[in-house]
């Protein structure tokens, strides 16, 4: 068995002169999740006496998703199986290996709405190895300090937020704040607001069909109600905030409320931190008692290129790294969320992580955004949603307006509609 580890560079100016057996796998950018990604590799390696050569990839997605396109639409059979956002599923669709020939049924042991993402055109082109959601983290000792319940909606955590930050400050903390989350416009922003409009039953920008439908009285009211965060809950910064501003607002210590992924547990419980054993986790409120709550559907998958020299060997491995097996191994050593249920009664995942199983629900009912069914139009499908979302929040626009000016420019953008790749 031989390991080897890859540059970029290399991999795009590799001579084909590698062995049959040999197969090559981007497991991500350098961290934590390429460790435990690169140990599961090299047993599999172990088990059946093939070669496996990583490719080191970018830290920023959007660069690994161009390296991504980059191989792929030149035809290169320089990469084998890649990890792959789960938004990108309708985008590569035409240049990934349909699994299902290959899978055996395995699809059925993970949750539906993945496998429904990563399923275009009727082929199966992803398997989930990870899920994250949006999740709310608040601090439990100051809701306890003030005898306040969890709030289930978003005026009611409006209201808790604002007696919490108001009575803080009045006892000497004036840096406090009642939320914080990601409002700078970018993809974060996305997540954030599908998670809004979807909480007011306002839809998903696009729907299953690929109409646009995001104009609508109950999406309007889910921006307005956010745009009313900023400068009285919220910092007028947080318009520039992505997950780690956030991140560090809230364990400071100087935040109520925190919508966030579930990374930050693991971040906030070590030692050191300001808020270990003092914070909370619940579902993201819902929007109004005749709403839902409603999470955006985060993670990786892993995906074969339709251009492997090896695609039964390399599907071999892919199913392999996303079974239940290595979904255990990941979830304990570094708290990667499972995407096959009956991992949420594991006792060992159970007992490294605890919050796994207290928001099982949330992982099983997320919402995905609309990649699938846009395909290779999402990334604009999202820049103009966030943008005309980031002008809400902002005051630049009211609700109304940007919202028709998005249906608009939406319908410009597909004027038959969205369909799914062929």
């Amino acid at each position: 068995m031989k390991i080897a580890l890859m540059s970029t560079a290399a991999l795009l100016t590799l001579a084909g002169t590698a062995e049959a057996a040999t197969l090559r796998m981007a497991c991500g950018a350098p961290g934590p999740g390429q460790n435990v990604c690169i140990d599961s590799a090299k047993e599999w390696a172990k088990k059946t006496g093939h070669e496996v050569k990583f490719v080191a990839t970018p830290n920023d997605s959007n660069e690994q998703l161009a390296l991504l396109q980059q191989l792929l639409g030149s035809g290169s059979d320089k990469i084998d199986v890649m990890q792959i956002d789960v938004v990108w599923p309708g985008i590569l669709a035409n240049q990934l290996l349909d699994l299902k020939p290959y899978s055996k049924g395995a699809e059925a042991q993970h949750f539906a709405s993945i496998i429904n993402n990563n399923t275009v055109a009727g082929k199966l082109v992803a398997m989930p190895w990870y899920i994250d959601t949006g999740m709310m983290y608040y601090r439990k000792d100051l809701l306890d300090k003030y005898r306040l319940p969890a709030p289930s909606t978003w005026d009611d955590m409006t209201a808790t937020a604002k007696k919490i930050q108001d009575a803080e400050r009045a006892s000497g903390n004036d840096k406090m704040w009642g939320y914080v989350w990601q409002g700078r416009a970018y993809e974060g922003l996305t997540c954030n607001a599908l998670e809004w409009v979807a909480s007011f039953n306002g839809g998903s920008v696009v729907d299953a069909k690929g109409k646009v439908s995001v104009n609508n009285p109950y999406a309007g009211r889910a921006l307005e109600t956010a745009a009313k965060w900023v400068g009285t809950i919220s910092p007028k910064a947080v318009l520039n905030f992505a997950e780690e501003e956030a991140r560090g607002v809230f364990q400071s210590g100087n935040a109520v409320f925190m919508r966030n992924w579930p990374y930050a547990w693991s971040v906030m419980s070590q030692d050191g931190s300001a808020v270990k054993g003092k914070v909370g986790v619940m579902p993201l409120p819902k929007g109004g008692n005749s709403g839902r709550h409603a999470a955006t559907l985060g993670g990786w998958q892993l995906a074969v290129s339709k251009y492997s020299k090896n695609p039964q060997l390399a599907a071999d491995l892919l199913l392999y790294m996303t079974g239940a097996q290595v979904q255990k191994y990941r979830a304990i050593k570094g708290s990667f969320n499972p995407t096959i249920p009956a991992l949420y009664k594991d006792p060992d995942i159970i007992k490294a992580s605890p919050f796994m199983a207290e928001l099982y629900p949330t992982f099983s009912s997320a919402v995905p955004r609309p990649s699938t069914v846009t395909t290779g139009k999402y990334n604009q499908v999202s820049n103009q949603f966030w943008n005309a979302t980031h002008d809400v929040l902002s005051g630049n626009a009211k609700s109304s307006d940007a919202l028709a000016q998005l249906d608009r420019s939406l319908k410009r953008l597909a004027p038959a509609g969205f369909v799914s790749a062929k």
